[in-house]
């Protein structure tokens, strides 16, 4: 038993990833956050950072995950709703204006248009006369899970399996504190999963990461180090404390023992976590700020390097100031008042929580051997293998709380009458303003600058070279998001499922 767990710290880093924990470090209170425009998320970022929060964490809308500017056809309705609207440079130079960048950590939601935003990012530090070399943070920059759980895609799998190491060896050099992946369970879970298929199916995707980077010639412990992970905090206390222990202890055999890693920084699983939006209820919105806590606990008792915590409103609406606010006094009541940081692992060496821990591991080799077996996981994606798996257990869940089996507070039993709740509400005007700065940034910029970098953006596409350096010079520009992302379209096609 104790080889498995081994000391906190060390090797297979069961009870966590660092010795002493909590007690030298708290985790990032890094609350997701962003709405409408540049103006409106950065007056947010604002507040939370007076309000203690201690790294941010940007929501983009669907126009930007999707490569869409905020005048195209297709964004209308959609500009600034479900995030904040960024279209060129402009927008993100407004989006941390009085925010110095070298003095914060910042974690970005993005997937396909990975590389154009980190290279926003990257140059909106450069115009503060920050040194980009040391910026910290993390870009989400994982495809695959978006192919299988949440279908923010563009391209098809293999040229953006293509961008993703580009930015692994671009990164590399240029930024070497930033994490270059955020592989991502947390969606996976969302879209229905069991805690052993989200972390089966994270570390299959980890896999194919780091068999593609390898190929492209980097060696494993030059971009490992690097890697970070993201996973959902859900409902089962016991169960969810358990998986994040063996989560470390799984990804630390892998590394070690299938690619030969030998940099410790490459064999320790460093994660974020948010609370599952999906337990979330419309109904006694209060309530959710129990379950909100109870899950955020189980994050901190199993080893989180940052968290979410989400608000109580978020099943009806974007949260308002005042449940944003809630939301990081709940991380604070527990770094601050709970005890529950003076020690290291405290679940450790219970009888269930060992258990659940071993029997988790044992679950998610077996289905890391399975997807071995078809091929691997482009192959089970692409066989429809992985997304079956989802939702057979999403409709397994859904059951158990149509029929009562599953209780879940408000919904299904202990029901009231409900009032009406005070929701955000997104003003439509910013969309139209947000059309209209974008025109304004076409007038000003060179065109003629764009076209050249554009035109060297498709030609390289077209090579095998590293197509950061490119997509850099092309935001540097002022070249949109849309525009970038079109003339990959146009080299790489657009990826259609089934």
């Amino acid at each position: 038993m104790s080889d498995r767990l081994g000391k906190p710290g060390e090797f297979p880093y069961t009870r966590g990833a660092y010795r002493e924990m909590y007690r030298s470090r708290l985790w990032t209170m890094r609350q997701y956050a962003g709405f409408g425009t540049a103006d409106e998320s950065n007056r947010r970022y604002r507040y939370l950072l007076s309000q203690g929060t201690t790294g941010l964490s940007v929501a983009f809308d669907l126009p930007t995950q999707m490569g869409l500017d905020s005048d195209h056809s297709m964004a209308a309705g959609e500009v600034g709703r479900v995030g904040v609207a960024i279209s060129s440079l402009a927008d993100m130079e407004r989006l941390f204006e009085g925010i110095p960048l070298e003095g914060v950590s910042t974690s970005m939601t993005i997937n396909s248009t990975a590389a154009i935003l980190l290279s926003y990012y990257a140059l909106v530090s450069r115009r503060q006369g920050a040194n980009w070399r040391k910026l910290q943070g993390t870009i989400q920059n994982d495809i695959l899970k978006e192919y299988i759980a949440r279908g923010t895609y563009i391209y098809p799998p293999r040229p953006a399996m293509r961008i993703i190491t580009d930015i692994f060896a671009w990164a590399g050099r240029e930024m070497p504190e930033w994490n270059t992946i955020s592989i991502s369970g947390y969606h996976i879970r969302e879209a229905g999963s069991t805690a052993v298929q989200e972390l089966a199916f994270t570390f299959a995707n980890a896999i194919a990461y780091i068999e593609a980077a390898v190929s492209a010639g980097l060696p494993v412990d030059s971009f490992a180090p690097r890697l970070s992970f993201f996973f959902n905090s859900h409902s089962d206390f016991l169960e969810e404390i358990a998986k994040f222990r063996a989560a470390r202890r799984i990804y630390a055999g892998l590394m070690r023992d299938r690619f030969g890693a030998k940099d410790a920084r490459s064999l320790m699983l460093r994660f974020h976590v948010q609370t599952a939006g999906s337990t979330l209820t419309a109904q006694q919105p209060d309530v959710n700020l129990v379950r909100t806590a109870m899950q955020a606990l189980a994050a901190v008792l199993g080893g989180a390097q940052s968290l979410h915590t989400n608000s109580r409103d978020e099943a009806l609406a974007l949260p308002t100031e005042e449940s944003a606010r809630l939301a990081l006094r709940t991380q604070q009541i527990i770094a601050y008042e709970s005890g529950v940081t003076h020690t290291v692992d405290p679940a450790g060496g219970s009888q269930r929580i060992e258990a659940l821990t071993d029997s988790i591991e044992q679950g998610v080799l077996d289905y890391l051997r399975r997807i071995d077996e078809l091929g691997g996981t482009l192959r089970a994606i692409e066989t429809g293998y992985i997304q079956n798996e989802i939702q057979n257990a999403a409709y397994d869940y859904q059951r158990e709380i149509e029929t009562g089996k599953r209780i879940v507070v408000g919904v299904n039993r202990f029901q009231q009458d409900e009032r009406a709740v005070p929701t955000f509400r997104l003003d439509p005007a910013l969309e139209s303003g947000q059309v209209e700065r974008l025109r304004q940034v076409r007038a000003s910029r060179s065109q003629a600058a764009v076209e050249e970098k554009l035109a060297a953006l498709e030609q390289a596409a077209r090579g095998d070279g590293n197509l950061m350096p490119v997509i850099f010079d092309a935001a540097d520009a002022y070249a949109t998001v849309g525009e970038i992302s079109d003339r990959l379209r146009g080299v790489f096609g657009e990826y259609r499922e089934g």
